[in-house]
């Protein structure tokens, strides 16, 4: 996951609301449609969660979740301590359907890119409501993944991204079935293989190209921590560009066109391109790499670029700029030469596509997102990110991605940490009644 962009709207609980009211409503968020100011009297689907949360069977799982807390961190530990690398998810991943068989998912099952795919049936016909967390980490392969635990605080290299998603994941699940809360329709429970940058998204990519890709009517990935709720999908674009010759000797062959000259080129082009601000575009040349030896012309200069922004047709138009400063690039570089006939190549390889776009704020999903939030007490901005949504949120699909509760630090990094604190319960919490929310009739 891509951490969320921050404040851009945002759900109020009463308690809070004198002290948000100066930073949520008088400093405009960028780019993004503000949230209607609370009153005192609850909307139809903020009334509809409020007595949804008093339902018997609903109230008895919030409770069973707070009480039974140490369950879910006993989850999110022993998860983390399964390695899952990129592209080397499978051991965690028949790990998470074992445990969501003891739980008494139906129909489970690991499809050919290796995502877990559950079934909860509710109680009567209804929509199709995916809840997912991904199964990847970051961290290659031999990184010491043991959590190490004082206190409230779990510290491992994944512990929040996504082990504490999944973690919220089995935890809603278990509360639904032992409490046999009635909901329409069915809930698919999902662990997705490669959400990660070098994954590409391709476990949740293979859920819509699949079998069940008309089937979906609605989209929850739990992703990180705290209680954001991402309904923007930064979409990416990336790229290993390499200008490839012959090389020669840095003398010997001086006066052919140098690849590692055509890279910085196109890398001072690439620098000076012009991004808007609203929408956000974003463009970064990250990793270059090339050559053998100080007195030597080097045969090729590479270089990995990321391109971002929450806007498809920004992103497009950066894109567009930045193939245009790449040809330019070559073709400046040849020209510096005319004598030469040694020639000069452009190679540019797609390493990874996510799509951008939007879920709207005035949408059920997002509603009742933010209805939960409020009911919970909890204080939940709408932000933008980089997750599993995007997929389904580029499909047209109603789609977020919910934080997990607690604290994160760290993310990505040999030094992340998850602090529970005194409420990372309410994290499922939430969950579980967003899930429920969606699936009842109002």
């Amino acid at each position: 996951m891509t951490r969320p962009v921050p404040l851009r709207g945002a759900a109020f609980t009463l308690p809070a609301l004198v002290s948000l009211l100066t930073v949520a409503f008088l400093v405009p968020a960028e780019g993004r449609a503000q949230q209607p100011k609370a009153t005192a009297k609850a909307s139809p689907t903020e009334a509809a969660l409020d007595r949804l949360a008093k339902q018997p069977a609903v109230a008895k799982a919030l409770t069973a979740l707070q009480r039974e807390n140490e369950w879910t961190l006993t989850e999110q530990i022993a998860l983390c301590e399964i390695p899952a690398p990129p592209f080397k998810e499978a051991a965690r991943a028949i790990a998470f359907r074992d445990k969501l068989a003891a739980l008494g998912v139906q129909k489970l099952r690991i499809d050919r890119e290796g995502n877990v795919i559950g079934e909860i049936k509710g109680t009567a016909p209804g929509p199709t409501l995916v809840l997912s967390g991904h199964l990847d980490t970051v961290f290659p392969e031999g990184t010491n993944v043991k959590v190490k635990r004082e206190g409230s605080k779990l510290s491992a290299p994944g512990i929040g991204d996504d082990c504490r998603g999944l973690a919220a994941v089995l935890a809603t699940t278990r509360q639904i079935i032992a409490n046999k809360i009635p909901f329409n329709g069915r809930v698919l429970v999902v662990g997705t293989m490669g959400e990660e940058g070098p994954g590409n998204l391709r476990g949740v990519r293979a859920l819509f190209s699949g079998a069940l890709k008309d089937s979906i009517d609605m989209f929850i990935s739990i992703d990180g921590t705290g209680f954001g709720i991402t309904n923007g999908a930064v979409g990416s674009n990336r790229y290993r560009v390499a200008y490839k010759g012959p090389g020669g000797h840095s003398y010997g062959a001086f006066g052919m066109p140098n690849p590692i000259h055509a890279m910085g080129r196109a890398i001072a082009k690439i620098a000076d391109l012009e991004a808007t601000a609203n929408p956000k575009v974003t463009f970064n040349v990250g990793l270059v790499s090339g050559g053998t030896s100080v007195n030597s012309i080097s045969a090729e200069g590479v270089m990995d670029i990321d391109l971002r922004s929450e806007s498809a047709s920004a992103l497009a138009d950066i894109d567009a700029k930045l193939h245009a400063a790449l040809r330019k690039a070559l073709a400046e570089e040849k020209a510096r030469w005319p004598k030469s006939t040694v020639p000069l190549a452009l190679v540019i390889d797609t390493t990874g596509l996510r799509p951008a776009g939007t879920t709207p704020d005035t949408t059920f999903i997002v509603r009742t997102s933010l209805a939960a939030a409020r009911t919970m007490n909890v204080y939940a901005p709408l932000t933008i990110s980089s997750t599993d949504a995007n997929i389904p949120i580029s499909k047209g699909i109603a789609a977020v991605t919910l934080d997990g509760g607690g604290v994160g630090r760290g993310a990505h990094s040999l030094d992340e940490s998850y602090d529970d604190r005194t409420d990372g319960y309410k994290g499922p919490q939430w969950i579980l009644l967003v899930v429920i929310g969606l699936l009842t009739a109002h």
